[in-house]
């Protein structure tokens, strides 16, 4: 796949157009807390309505893993106002789409439709932010769902489990270790007292932001919040994640055997989030090495050297806390993982002795550049870009965006390649097949958003 900050294909827009556009944010803070953040767009008389929480898998302890997302079913589970399919039945009667997704950093909620359903949504959401009503039954049956989801995802896709047991190896005192979805035993521990807590503890206007963006007046899209979300009282200031991953002094290695059809290798290095200069160049590098089948690996591995059914590079650095940069592939049939390790270390290697070409490091900037604005050409994604930085960081980074990345030079790409992409520093997984495998595996990357 394609690394990319924004997870989105390229194609370009009317960049000149579009570059101030979030110049025209409105940003307001209720008196309970509750980030407001507003963008009008009077294309089509539709709206996306957006809430992101502040509280993802690296807010849970071990022993409760899982809690993040159980508590993101949880809230399709009615209110004492609302019933169960009240909800979504809403939505979709009207032609509009809902759904939520959790992730190590947040979790959020959307509806996205006529502009007319704005006042509903928001009472809705507001409704569901403090009044989810669960008894022990209900709560008992959407763990067995949840219990279903993981075996599925993970239990039994074997390049998915290599990917979790290399990330609790990559990580050895962040929760960042632990999967989205939460290890099997916590699930089935958890308890609705438990869920009950995280709820109430993290579920507060204060620990959240709202985005509407579409065919709105701003103004009178803040009277509605107000008047539906700035009636709810805020809580108690959630506890912060202190937690820091301590520097590596040595590679590690984890070897997963399971029945499989092909092996698989990920390349895990730890590297700074957006609080880093040096994100920027993190993140054209990822392009250079595997956006399209131009690129390196690519080129290199799948094309020229037929050593790889595949070969990939990802970076996000939309992420509270220092996060990873990550290799991985599949070799070949008749080829191992060992020449596969190899070849991606020696395309690092060329990485780390010389400069890319200016025509490379130019058609790596276009393509981050054209992702952009493609993203922005759509109000749903318009809102995931204000609600996901604005939750791990601040929203205003969409302004420097493109620019940073226009600036990145040759010199300031190798030097992160020599930098982080060191062995002492890496983890790598292994997928080792054993016989008896009746099915291919499939490769998913690790980090990404549960729905």
């Amino acid at each position: 796949m394609a690394a990319s900050w924004l997870g989105l294909a390229a194609i370009p827009l009317k960049a000149a157009e579009d570059g101030n556009l979030f110049d025209k944010v409105v940003e307001h803070k209720l008196a309970n807390g509750l980030k407001v953040l507003l963008l009008r767009e009077p294309r089509a008389p539709i709206i996306t309505l957006q809430v992101w929480y502040r509280v993802g898998s690296r807010n849970e302890a071990l022993g409760k893993t899982g809690l993040s997302h159980l508590a993101e079913h949880m809230m399709f589970k009615g209110t004492a106002k609302y019933d169960p399919k009240y909800f979504s039945r809403e939505v979709q009667k009207v032609g509009g789409t809902d759904n939520a997704f959790t992730s190590r950093n947040y979790t959020a909620y959307f509806e996205t439709g006529p502009k007319d359903q704005l006042r509903h949504w928001l009472e809705m959401e507001a409704d569901r932010m403090r009044g989810i009503n669960v008894d022990e039954k209900a709560f008992e049956t959407e763990k067995k769902v949840v219990i279903e989801e993981r075996r599925m995802r993970t239990e039994d896709d074997p390049a998915s489990f290599m990917q979790e047991a290399a990330m609790a190896a990559t990580f050895q005192a962040h929760p960042y270790q632990w999967p989205i979805i939460g290890w099997l035993h916590d699930i089935e521990s958890i308890s609705l007292d438990d869920y009950r807590t995280y709820y109430h503890r993290y579920y507060l206007p204060n620990n959240c932001t709202l985005v509407v963006v579409g065919d709105i007046d701003p103004k009178e899209a803040l009277t509605q919040i107000d008047a539906t979300f700035g009636a709810l009282p805020a809580g108690p200031e959630p506890p912060k994640v202190t937690a820091k991953e301590p520097k590596h002094y040595g590679p590690s290695r984890v070897e997963v055997h399971r029945e499989a059809q092909f092996p698989s290798l990920l390349m895990n290095y730890h590297v700074p989030n957006w609080e880093s200069p040096d994100a920027y160049p993190l993140e054209l590098l990822a392009r250079i090495l595997s956006s399209g089948r131009s690129s390196r690996l690519y080129h290199n591995l799948v094309y020229q050297q037929k050593l790889a059914l595949e070969a990939a590079a990802d970076y996000n650095f939309d992420t509270a806390d220092p996060f990873i940069f990550m290799l991985a592939g599949q070799p070949m049939p008749g080829k191992t993982v060992a020449q596969l390790e190899a070849a991606l270390e020696t395309e690092i290697k060329r990485l780390q002795t010389g400069l890319v070409g200016d025509k490379e490091l130019q058609k790596a900037k276009n393509q981050v550049a054209a992702s952009f604005y493609m993203a922005l050409d759509s109000i749903f994604y318009r809102g995931m870009l204000l609600g996901r930085t604005a939750t791990v960081a601040r929203w205003t980074l969409l302004k420097e965006f493109v620019p940073k990345i226009q600036q990145v030079t040759r010199e300031q790409i190798r030097e992160v390649a020599r930098k982080y992409l060191v062995a002492d520093n890496r983890t790598v997984g292994i997928l080792v097949p054993i016989k008896g495998a009746k099915a291919p595996t499939g490769r998913s990357h690790p980090g990404r958003e549960i729905r």
